[in-house]
């Protein structure tokens, strides 16, 4: 028996664009009151706005560690508590690594690794003393299968898999769930810096999905009964041959 958000408080890192907001609206029509968290001010204030009450925008610089550490505190004074933890931000470098620049591989690695691992750890004495929580993580397929199009992508994401499945083990005494969403490619700014063929011939086979049917997987996974956890969600656009 499923069950909705009601009475719950969830925050969302990345969530002024892309799966982020489709991922807060998708939770406040369930009925949490949601925490947007983001550093690009305009595109947050406006995101909070368009969902209306119960949104609240929290700006954060997740590559500032001590501004991390007392992230679930913020969302504690914003939003009367914190249950449901969706990290979320990400960034995208794809290509050859031959012709790659390292130091764009730095900071996608630091956002999609080190401030995930951050964020996570900044939450979870709250929940364990609260004794329940969901900790959602935006994985990939990539975190699954390697893909050749992207090496150091996919490494960060093969990272994100180890921790979702070693802490989720973990935090089972402390009643906390976690689990990976691991999309395939979706419609988001991610991927604006594809090259045109690419995108063209990913449209023309079907190989792209919505950002609205991973906040839909998402809400799945918040709403399953207390005794049971989706570890992995693998969702992937039908003419996406993996």
């Amino acid at each position: 028996m499923s069950q909705d958000l009601s009475g719950k408080v969830a925050a969302i890192t990345g969530a002024a664009s892309g799966i982020g907001l489709e991922c807060a609206r998708a939770m406040r029509r369930a009925g949490a009151r949601v925490v947007l968290v983001d550093y690009a001010e305009d595109r947050l204030q406006h995101a909070v706005a368009e969902i209306g009450d119960g949104a609240h925008a929290l700006r954060l610089d997740l590559t500032d560690g001590p501004a991390v550490d007392r992230l679930a505190e913020r969302v504690v004074e914003l939003a009367g508590g914190l249950d449901i933890f969706h990290a979320n931000a990400g960034a995208y470098v794809g290509g050859p690594v031959i012709e790659g620049d390292p130091d764009s591989w730095d900071r996608m690695l630091n956002l999609n690794v080190n401030a995930a691992f951050r964020s996570i750890r900044a939450v979870l004495p709250h929940m364990s003393a609260q004794k329940r929580g969901d900790v959602i993580v935006t994985s990939s397929v990539a975190g699954f299968i390697p893909v050749v199009w992207e090496p150091v992508y996919t490494a960060s994401k093969f990272a994100i898999q180890a921790f979702v499945h070693t802490v989720r083990r973990q935090m089972i005494p402390h009643g906390v769930r976690v689990g990976a969403v691991a999309p395939g490619p979706v419609i988001t700014p991610l991927i604006d810096d594809w090259p045109k063929a690419k995108l063209e011939e990913a449209q023309l086979n079907r190989s792209l999905m919505e950002a609205k049917e991973v906040a839909d997987a998402v809400v799945f996974m918040l709403t399953r009964p207390p005794g049971v956890v989706i570890r992995d969600l693998v969702i992937l656009p039908h003419g996406v041959d993996l």
